[in-house]
């Protein structure tokens, strides 16, 4: 989302610590980058870093680093530099459980540029294979705000797979799926990670039909799949959790089952609850773990899973269902309907239409909206 449809519209970076020339250069900066336009942005970038309060100016400074390595120091650099300005602004216990702020960032207008620099260091040091790290760095972004404002939830909990921390993982996604959180939407204490140990117990029916009434986090029920099954195995627990994730956001297990190719680059759109964007962040973060062989054949020989991922042909009357998950080729222009042939688009294109254009509308709205 564009910094400048936010509060920080009205009041500035972090609520006006950077200079309005120094915004005004990253706007700018930006409006060039979204073009595809980097060697115009970089001058306007530099100018905005003069300003070090500047800390969004580093996140897109960080993209010209020749590699990975030089990316992280950058952002490394740019955290450090945020730690500082807050224990100035906030007082030196800003930082301290035992303070006033822990537990508030976010909330706070003045964390707001140096929470952005850590979801940029988790996802560089994801794309670095530093899976430790990237881990660590979530579970800090939800000490400082349990809230998750920021989405980490969503991450965390691969990151921890991906980390070898399956119980963590299980316990996490157990945390934030309580009926007092789901109902209350009170976060968990310290956002999930006060890790307790997990155990095979299956759900109980009503637990699972409250799970699977589309309320839940696709990502947190996948992590939870997959996380029990690599804690426990093919156990009832496993299988409902699997179950649960493909009636919640069935985009994920589709691209899965589908041999599907994993996405390149995470998902820049604003998102849905459980929809097609959410399934293209978690999928980026996690795919290649669900395609280890052990695991991809546990969750295509899921009965139960698959029933809900196997689509009818969209054309009315049509009585073809798939034979395998993403059999049925999908409509290039809003990917929301399939067909078992080209006949059957053909025939059912005048009745599609008008809703495949809308479609495809409110996608370049969405584009343009974030894009600012």
């Amino acid at each position: 989302m564009d910094r400048r449809r936010g509060v920080e519209s009205i009041f500035g970076i972090g609520g006006g610590l950077t200079s309005k020339e120094s915004e005004r250069n990253l706007d700018i900066a930006r409006d060039y980058s979204q073009r595809n336009k980097p060697d115009q942005a970089l001058p306007h970038i530099l100018k905005a870093l003069e300003d070090p309060y500047n800390l969004d100016a580093s996140i897109e400074f960080s993209a010209y680093a020749p590699n990975a390595a030089e990316r992280i120091k950058t952002l490394e650099e740019a955290a450090e530099r945020g730690k500082r300005i807050l224990l100035k602004k906030l007082g030196p216990k800003a930082f301290n459980d035992d303070g006033d702020s822990v537990g508030h960032f976010w909330g706070l207008i003045e964390t707001r540029p140096y929470m952005r620099v850590l979801n940029a260091l988790l996802e560089m040091y994801f794309q670095a294979n530093e899976t430790a790290k990237s881990a660590d760095m979530g579970i800090e972004m939800l000490r400082l705000c349990p809230g998750d404002n920021i989405g980490i939830r969503s991450k965390l909990g691969s990151a921890l797979i991906r980390d070898g921390r399956y119980g963590d993982a299980l316990s996490f996604a157990q945390a934030w799926s309580t009926k007092s959180t789901m109902d209350t939407g009170m976060p968990p204490e310290r956002g999930g990670t006060l890790f307790k140990k997990p155990t095979n117990k299956a759900l109980s029916a009503a637990e699972e039909e409250r799970l699977s009434d589309g309320w839940s986090s696709g990502e947190l029920m996948h992590t939870a799949a997959l996380a029990s099954f690599k804690l426990f195995g093919d156990c009832e627990l496993s299988r409902q959790y699997l179950r649960i994730a493909s009636k919640v956001n069935p985009y994920i297990l589709v691209r899965i089952l589908g041999n599907i190719r994993r996405p390149t680059d995470p998902n820049m759109l604003p998102r849905s609850i459980n929809g097609q964007e959410e399934a293209h962040d978690y999928l980026w973060f996690t795919q290649d773990l669900w395609m280890e062989k052990s695991v991809w054949e546990w969750a295509n020989g899921n009965p139960d899973a698959k029933q809900v991922l196997l689509k009818n042909c969209n054309r009315p009357n049509c009585p073809v269902r798939e034979g395998y998950v993403a059999q049925f080729k999908r409509c290039a222009g809003c990917r929301l309907v399939s067909y078992c042939n080209a006949e059957c688009q053909r025939a059912h294109w005048k009745e599609h239409k008008p809703l495949c254009k809308q479609q495809q509308e409110m996608k370049a709205s969405n584009k343009m909206f974030a894009r600012g």
